[in-house]
């Protein structure tokens, strides 16, 4: 009796391990991945962001450099991005795989690139964009407001 009360609990879980280790669901569109990555980056779940994030070590060292910046900030300025929407200002679709979208957080007001791609059928967001790109969006022309996201 005590064997079959030791499987069943080891199966259960086994299958809670599983469950908690599913991947994020897929982006319906490049926009998808830009808003589920920022969203989870804005909300300190770094481990989910990278979820949306195309996988190279470049990109996953520009994650954590953002999560321990993140993890520097006051509890309040935390609080402050978690409520924050998510406002995009021009998106430019380069061709059928990549697309280059202008954001900013309603907490921060700083403008930023990022750069989606799609790669294995999955739209994934290429982080290295956001460090490496040689635009200015400090003085981005906000007249393109194509999209805002209200919480």
């Amino acid at each position: 009796m005590k064997s079959i009360a030791l499987i069943s609990s080891f199966l259960l879980l086994l299958m809670a391990c599983n469950n908690s280790d599913k991947e994020a669901e897929k982006s319906d569109n490049d926009m998808d991945a830009a808003r589920n990555f920022l969203n989870a980056a804005l909300k300190g779940d770094y481990k989910h962001a990278s979820e949306y994030m195309l996988r190279d070590s470049a990109n996953q060292e520009y994650l954590n450099v953002s999560e321990r910046s993140y993890q520097h900030r006051s509890p309040d300025a935390k609080a402050k991005l978690k409520a924050a929407s998510l406002r995009f200002f021009d998106t430019q679709q380069v061709n059928d795989s990549t697309t280059i979208t202008v954001f900013a957080n309603s907490y921060t007001n700083k403008k930023d690139t990022l750069r989606i791609v799609r790669a294995n059928g999955q739209w994934l967001v290429d982080l290295k964009y956001l460090f490496e790109h040689s635009m200015d969006t400090s003085h981005y022309n906000q007249k393109n407001k194509i999209d805002t996201i209200q919480k």
